[in-house]
């Protein structure tokens, strides 16, 4: 079976370019790693419709509800892991500075017996589309390309 995962990438427009927001993964696999330890917040979904389950995900990640406005389709991209992700754009602002994320349990230190609870998102903050480029999880850098693509047309 697939795991399906569904996603808001927020952008917003510069005088050079735009911005998207994106979210650093949270526990201890991910504290120390900047390359590729980046998302567009997501989750998992199973009897939802994508893109409820993106803005449900958007908000319990990063504490508040997605700004509302048009929504643009990214399609879906296969991660290394396994995992499809579906993803949708949408323009905005939202404060960075300002996540509430939810948590996960995790045993840690690993065999220690010991559960810890780590936020899924501990930082976030908006990038340009070569930063994020560089810091987003690899398979999802073609979301970024595909609303280049769509501002480009507009």
């Amino acid at each position: 079976m697939t795991t399906t995962s569904a996603g808001l990438l927020l952008y917003r427009r510069t005088p050079g370019g735009f911005e998207v927001l994106l979210g650093h993964m949270g526990g201890p696999f991910w504290s120390r790693k900047a390359a590729h330890a980046w998302s567009i917040p997501k989750g998992l979904y199973t009897d939802e419709q994508p893109l409820a389950a993106a803005e449900r995900e958007f908000a319990e990640e990063l504490g508040s509800p997605a700004p509302s406005g048009p929504t643009v389709p990214l399609g879906s991209v296969r991660q290394s892991g396994g995992k499809t992700v579906t993803a949708f754009a949408r323009e905005g602002d939202f404060d960075a500075t300002s996540i509430r994320s939810n948590t996960f349990d995790l045993e840690w230190p690993r065999g220690s017996g010991r559960m810890q609870s780590f936020p899924e998102i501990d930082r976030a903050g908006w990038f340009t589309p070569a930063e994020a480029a560089e810091k987003l999880v690899k398979a999802q850098s073609a979301f970024l390309d595909r609303l280049r693509e769509h501002l480009a047309g507009r």
